[in-house]
């Protein structure tokens, strides 16, 4: 297959992505060049230089990345089931050593082999490029799945520029004097971006940021990566809840979890009521319309019932194949009607990593939801339920501990058994 700049697939369409795939790096020209994988996180930020990998670091801690280098080219191995949660894109990189720029090479090609067969090629030459120092060439990169991005795309200012991009610097002037090329990763200086800047962007929710990294910070939980997803009841009950805001600001609190722990910074999001509907995921563009002004004929479309079960069936689905923690957030007002079917499907994917957080709001009987803790036969407790009927009183710092008492817990138990 040949990939053209900008193409994006599920990687899975091309190679076996749980047997080790090999990436060949090759460029023709006059100029020196380096080859480097980077292991960035969900922020995109090489948050543990161990995961940079080059000609001076020639594997990651356990070997699931290992380069080796030719003339003008390198090979990366990668075993895809063993890279961490943690790491969520693999960025290969090319760079000048010296003077020269892209626009002056002959030729690049990008290769992924499988078994020494090549399943997918970029093949890019200087008219691609202008004054570029430094290119990424493609991305491997976690999005519930593993799929891969024919980036193609430059950095005027070479190897610097390409560090900053992903929170580092180049070595100080004096170990420059030594190698005017990279040296160690040790010499990067790592930037995090915090909760409060990232919601820069939507000041309504920059007040969040303090008492959810707070309770974070208490968790043990500032680095992890997850889905987060957000299943709103809208049956007739609701209405109150809809009409008074209350929805509107669940959806808004919950918000800066998914900015957090997710790799695109997006809260997914469903209604339900007789029947399910998945809406446009939320950001922090177009979260406050998250409740449409039309929201009665939404309640209208999707019947007034309570039809829980179909969709916890539904958003299992979604997630079955993830290799990233789900953390589902399940907001509903009643007991469901069809607690045995209820039962079923979460015993059924209690060997998947995802994550039911049930909240109760407005509502008086729970049923089958307070008895969670106690249901038998699942591989893990997955599910966890709290009743919110006080929200306008409580703080954001006990939403955020109530939100995230149980989940930590479930995290340490999925690891142990080894389902990450």
């Amino acid at each position: 297959m040949e990939l053209q700049r900008g193409m994006r697939d599920r990687l899975e369409r091309y190679v076996d992505v749980n047997r080790p795939i090999e990436a060949e790096l090759q460029v023709s020209g006059t100029s020196v060049y380096d080859f480097c994988c980077f292991g960035v996180d969900g922020n995109n930020k090489l948050s543990d230089d161990r995961y940079m990998v080059f000609y001076n670091q020639t594997a990651s801690p356990a070997n699931e990345i290992a380069y080796r280098g030719g003339n003008g080219s390198a090979v990366f191995t990668i075993d895809l089931n063993r890279i961490p949660m943690t790491i969520q894109k693999l960025v290969f990189t090319v760079s000048i050593d010296g003077s020269g720029v892209m626009r002056n090479i002959n030729s690049h090609v990008f290769m992924l082999k499988q078994n020494g067969i090549s399943a997918l090629r970029l093949a890019l030459n200087g008219s691609d490029f202008q004054q570029e120092r430094a290119i990424i060439s493609v991305e491997i990169y976690m999005k519930d799945v593993w799929r891969i991005n024919a980036v193609a795309r430059g950095f005027n200012g070479g190897l610097g520029d390409l560090l900053r991009a992903y929170g580092g610097v180049e070595a100080a002037p004096e170990s420059q004097i030594l190698s005017p090329r990279i040296v160690a990763p040790t010499v990067l200086q790592l930037a995090k971006i915090s909760l409060e800047k990232k919601l820069e962007k939507a000041p309504q929710l920059v007040s969040l940021a303090k008492p959810l990294t707070l309770e974070l910070e208490r968790r043990n939980l500032l680095g992890i990566v997850a889905k987060v997803a957000l299943v709103m009841d809208i049956s007739g009950s609701m209405d109150e809840r809809y009409s008074d805001g209350t929805v509107q600001q669940i959806v808004n609190k919950i918000l800066p979890l998914a900015v957090q722990f997710d790799d695109d910074g997006e809260l997914d999001f469903w209604y339900y009521g007789s029947r399910s509907k998945r809406m446009e995921s939320i950001n922090l563009d177009n979260y406050t319309a998250a409740v449409p002004n039309n929201w009665k004929e939404l309640m209208g479309s999707l019947g007034f019932g309570t039809n829980a079960a179909d969709v916890i069936e539904e958003v299992s689905v979604e997630y079955d194949r993830t290799r990233i923690p789900a953390y589902i957030i399940f907001v509903t007002d009643g007991a469901f009607p069809s607690p045995r079917k209820v039962k079923k499907i979460l015993s059924k994917v209690s060997n998947k990593p995802i994550f039911w957080q049930f909240v109760g709001i407005g509502g008086g009987y729970y049923g089958i939801l307070r008895k969670l803790d106690t249901m038998k036969g699942r591989y893990v407790d997955n599910a966890n339920f709290f009743a919110l009927d006080d929200f306008r009183k409580v703080s954001n710092s006990e939403l955020y501990s109530r939100l995230l008492n149980e989940f930590p817990k479930w995290l340490d138990e999925i690891k142990r058994k080894g389902m990450l």
